[in-house]
């Protein structure tokens, strides 16, 4: 008989960081090479631009790691927990979890999807109002949600 912990049973969320970066053409560059040159794989991306300064939302595999070398150079930056929707391979799917979020009456603030396919399935990184109701409602629904220890290497 194994020893079960607390996180066994609460496995760790998601963990995105919002980097502050100032918009101009090559700092994206910069960020992936250095977080390339400690190892540190971005997962998933996606960029909000004014004229002055960029926000960069990524999730990496390391984030314990990422955290240290953000810190470490002096980059701005924001963590918030994500909920990592597996979908299937239907056209309807998306359709299908708006439908159940919108009845459940939970707001998406903001999506994009993961360049990585773990388990060889599409992922949908979600930020909700509401996210213990949120993953309550889609594990209901059979839907699976994804853990950072599903998209570590």
């Amino acid at each position: 008989m194994g020893i079960h912990t607390t996180q066994d049973r609460h496995p760790e969320k998601i963990n995105q960081f919002s980097v502050f970066m100032e918009n101009k053409a090559g700092r994206l560059l910069e960020l992936v090479r250095l977080l390339e040159s400690h190892e540190i794989h971005i997962i998933g991306f996606t960029i909000l631009d004014t004229s002055e300064a960029s926000t960069i939302r990524l999730v990496v595999d390391d984030p314990q790691k990422a955290r240290r070398i953000l810190s470490e150079n002096g980059i701005s930056f924001t963590e918030c927990s994500l909920i990592a929707l597996e979908l299937p391979q239907t056209a309807e799917d998306l359709r299908k979890v708006l439908t159940l979020l919108l009845q459940a009456e939970i707001n998406i603030n903001f999506s994009y999807p993961f360049l990585t396919r773990p388990y060889g399935k599409a992922v949908l990184a979600l930020r909700v109002e509401d996210e213990d109701l949120a993953e309550s409602v889609l594990l209901r629904n059979n839907y699976r949600i994804l853990f950072q220890k599903d998209i570590s290497r």
